[in-house]
């Protein structure tokens, strides 16, 4: 009776362990002296430089941030977009710095912090855009029209929403493959408008579609938030980080982050004006 009482109590103790280890606290982030984060290598999102260090809009502004908060050091992972979720459940990394759109698909899965960005979206074509596309809708209106998307990304919704068919879509494993793609075998790439302006910049074969004319989706023209993602788990480690993302948003330097990425003051403004609880319920 005595062991089984004892193997109880360990089996309890275990429990309590499991449970206790489950959430990463701030606390304990500052007793190892780091924290591990997530990249896409998406410019200027967020990604790797060549000699190792971060940058990007979300990696900018999470070191600030972090370093407000007392955490000096960040480990940088580079993984695929469409990996960015599952990593974190998988707690590869500690949360995701790609300025992922918030959705309420995604709310389901991770736990956003308030928009560090806002953006529209965009379309990369061959130079001279020889189909005349000003809109996502217009791929809807001819059937033959390929285009790509990243796996993972949201842009995808988008273009359903307004018609455009399964089979129509072509799925990338990053936007490094979208040049190649394009030139080769579909008619356009879809994408936010800061990534198509990145890679048409001092190309000759491909150019971003100007002037464009955001989706309409549920009678309104649609506008990226994007945010860190943390495991929900660790509420207290997200809440602690949000507050002072907060803070930072109200600073100089936060706005000359976003300006020096290529983010418009409409655009910043913007990223304010939303709130987490609005994007994750689909308002």
């Amino acid at each position: 009776m005595r062991i089984s009482k004892i193997a109880g109590l360990s089996a309890l103790a275990l429990t309590i362990g499991i449970t206790s280890a489950s959430a990463l606290t701030l606390e304990e982030v500052k007793e190892q002296g780091y924290i591990r984060a997530a990249t896409a290598n998406e410019v200027p999102y967020s990604y790797m430089q060549p000699d190792g260090t971060s940058a990007g809009i979300g990696p900018d502004v999470a070191n600030a941030v972090l370093k407000s908060m007392g955490v000096e050091e960040v480990t940088w992972t580079v993984t695929p977009f469409g990996t960015l979720i599952p990593g974190l459940k998988a707690r590869r990394f500690d949360f995701a710095a790609a300025e992922q759109n918030i959705s309420p698909e995604r709310c389901k899965q991770v736990a956003f912090t308030e928009p560090n960005s806002s953006y529209g979206e965009g379309l990369l074509v061959k130079k001279g855009n020889p189909k005349g596309l000003t809109t996502y809708a217009d791929i809807a209106k001819d059937a033959s029209l390929k285009v790509a998307v990243v796996s993972g990304a949201n842009n995808v919704d988008f273009l359903r929403a307004v018609g455009v068919k399964d089979e129509q879509i072509v799925f990338i494993p990053a936007n490094a493959d979208a040049i190649p793609t394009v030139q080769s075998r579909v008619d356009a790439y879809a994408a936010t408008e800061l990534t198509v302006s990145e890679l048409a910049k001092g190309q000759e074969n491909v150019e971003q579609v100007q002037p464009f004319t955001d989706p309409v989706v549920d009678g309104a023209p649609v506008r990226n938030y994007g945010g860190f993602a943390f495991r929900p788990e660790d509420k207290e480690l997200r809440d602690a980080f949000n507050a002072a993302l907060v803070e930072f948003r109200k600073t100089d330097e936060y706005k000359a982050i976003l300006g020096k990425y290529g983010l418009s003051e409409q655009s910043i403004v913007a990223a304010a004006e939303k709130n987490v609880a609005d994007l994750c319920a689909g308002k």
